[in-house]
């Protein structure tokens, strides 16, 4: 069977490794893909917002099943036209990934569902969210409401610095259209847990539970970017946590889309703050995170190919789906200066027989170059969680690249607990 991934990051190579593993699947596409995907699947010029030209793609290519990865193409409806082609599709229908696509609709289904998260207000104008902040609880967090790259929630720790992201979001238009309305809520605290999850819509199968280290630079100092690296599973998230997140988080949002006629089948990822007051929901994704997905996944010893055509066919609850005892660790290798302005266009050199999963390179003449702020991920798997990260950190010293910058203290956190 050919296969058709949509996206170029990071996640998309650790799926598309994965995948592989399948001897079914004789040939897998990459839409767009980039260079350092090169060696496992075709890599196809065409945008993953280009619906018609995937579509088009998927046609006259013969393609099996679709697996689209990224937010943009789900919120956008790429599942549904594939699937009106009769191409079985691994990614909610548009309908279902608004989920992820408006923070207010989230908000308001958590809320007239009784699933936990954080009290908030809705602004659809900047005058409003200003005067509410004057008396607002402080610190705050304010979110765009719909895709931002990962980058639309604000943190405010003085009212000073909460007007101004409100200035910045709705008068300065720092996300576009996403800034129209906004999410001013409560600034909860906790450790942050990630919880990726297979769905059919019908059942809930959690994945291996991850960190993420969101802030660039050491510490958790810096700014907010789409994820420095990643350890799992996250020593938080023990078995009673678990317990209460299937109970009063998971099944809930699947059994609320349900009854909002808008049955979500896919990878549904819930971001989690374990709270004094137990686990709230800090946000979904309609998708695998980045760079979740990159230790996740290693960690998979069942076929992902097979769980994928189960959500798809809705038997998800006959699937095994079995991950190994073992803990992961991801480094993000890149550029300095990520996530503002960087350089590109420098040679990489790395280890072929690693488990290195490319998001920013192109190939030119032969040679792999950073075309990116993320370049690259490097994951290392090992029976404890120091021995991984350990790993992780002695193959990072056999890449190499002009420019590169990566946080030293990946798992620290985690280790300390």
């Amino acid at each position: 069977m050919k296969v058709l991934v949509v996206g170029g990051g990071g996640r998309e190579h650790a799926i598309i490794k994965k995948l592989k593993e399948n001897k079914e699947i004789e040939k897998i596409y990459a839409l767009p893909g980039n260079g350092g995907m090169a060696n496992d699947a075709e890599c196809v010029a065409i945008g993953a917002k280009d619906i018609p030209a995937i579509v088009e793609f998927a046609k006259t290519h013969d393609i099996g099943f679709a697996v689209v990865a990224p937010d943009d193409p789900l919120v956008l409806g790429a599942v549904d036209e594939l699937q009106k082609c009769g191409i079985p599709c691994f990614g909610p229908e548009k309908k279902a990934a608004i989920i992820e696509g408006s923070k207010v609709f989230s908000k308001n289904l958590m809320k007239k569902y009784g699933i936990p998260t954080a009290a908030y207000e809705v602004f659809d104008s900047a005058e409003k969210a200003l005067k509410y902040l004057e008396t607002a609880p402080i610190p705050t967090v304010i979110k765009a409401d719909g895709l931002a790259l990962g980058k639309g929630v604000i943190i405010a720790m003085t009212r000073s610095e909460a007007a101004d992201a409100v200035k910045t979001i709705m008068e300065d238009k720092a996300f576009g259209e996403s800034g129209n309305q906004i999410v001013i809520e409560e600034y909860l605290e906790g450790p942050e847990v990630s919880v990726l999850s297979f769905t059919d819509g019908k059942t809930v199968v959690p994945m291996i539970s991850s960190m993420d280290h969101k802030r660039a630079h050491d510490n958790d100092e810096g700014l907010n970017t789409g994820g420095m690296g990643t350890v799992a599973p996250n020593p938080y998230y023990t078995p009673e946590v678990a317990e209460r997140c299937m109970k009063e988080i998971f099944l809930p949002t699947i059994n609320a889309m349900n009854a909002e006629g808008r049955t979500f089948k896919g990878c549904l990822y819930f971001g989690l703050m374990i709270t004094k007051n137990g686990p709230k929901v800090i946000e979904y994704n309609c998708r695998f995170g980045d760079p979740e997905t990159q230790v996740v996944l290693p960690l998979l010893e069942s076929d992902l190919f097979e769980i994928m055509k189960s959500v798809a066919a809705g038997t998800l609850s006959e699937t095994e789906v079995k991950f190994s005892q073992k803990h992961a660790c991801c480094v993000v290798m890149a550029s300095d200066g990520y996530p503002q302005k960087y350089q590109t266009g420098f040679e990489i050199t790395m280890p072929a027989d690693k488990n290195i999963y490319v998001a920013g390179a192109k190939l030119d003449g032969g040679k792999l170059l950073t075309a990116g702020g993320r370049v690259l991920g490097v994951t290392e798997t090992a029976d404890t969680l120091e021995n991984a990260v350990k790993k992780a950190y002695e193959t990072v010293g056999t890449v190499h690249f002009e420019n590169a910058y990566y946080r030293k203290d990946i798992g620290k956190k985690a280790l300390e607990v």
